[in-house]
């Protein structure tokens, strides 16, 4: 069976180098699953984003949102959020760039589904999400 498909949703304008750090690391990591660079390359007229990046959330296992300090404005990923939940997508959080538990999550991520970037946690994660929503056999 191939590796789980992760979509990884990210603060664009704050959050780019800890999505090429997460990326980088996970290929070198135990941790069974793939990561789809899904990130719309150009900017492209709102309508346009979300159909393309909602039939990409579609293709993966689940929605991982790289959690940093000024998650609060990133649109973009709270829009993810939801287009993962609309189509039964497992979703967690993991904490990046200094980020915390005292940090502003996105609307739609819960609190007790975000964890700090340990690749053991992360793995433990991938399998609890493997179980759920559109995952499930």
């Amino acid at each position: 069976m191939a590796d789980p498909r992760a979509f990884i949703s990210f603060d664009f304008d704050n959050n780019g180098t800890e999505k090429i750090l997460f990326g980088g690391q996970a290929k070198n990591s135990r941790t069974p699953f793939a990561i789809q660079d899904w990130s719309s390359k150009s900017s492209l007229p709102q309508a346009q984003w979300e159909v393309l990046i909602k039939d990409k959330i579609n293709k993966c296992n689940m929605l991982i949102v790289l959690v940093g300090k000024s998650m609060a404005t990133a649109t973009g990923v709270v829009k993810e959020i939801k287009m993962a939940k609309d189509q039964n997508v497992p979703i967690f959080g993991v904490y990046v760039g200094g980020a915390d538990t005292s940090s502003a999550l996105p609307e739609g991520l819960q609190r007790n589904r975000t964890i700090a970037w340990d690749w053991e946690k992360i793995a433990s994660a991938i399998d609890q999400v493997m179980t759920e929503g559109k995952n499930k056999q």
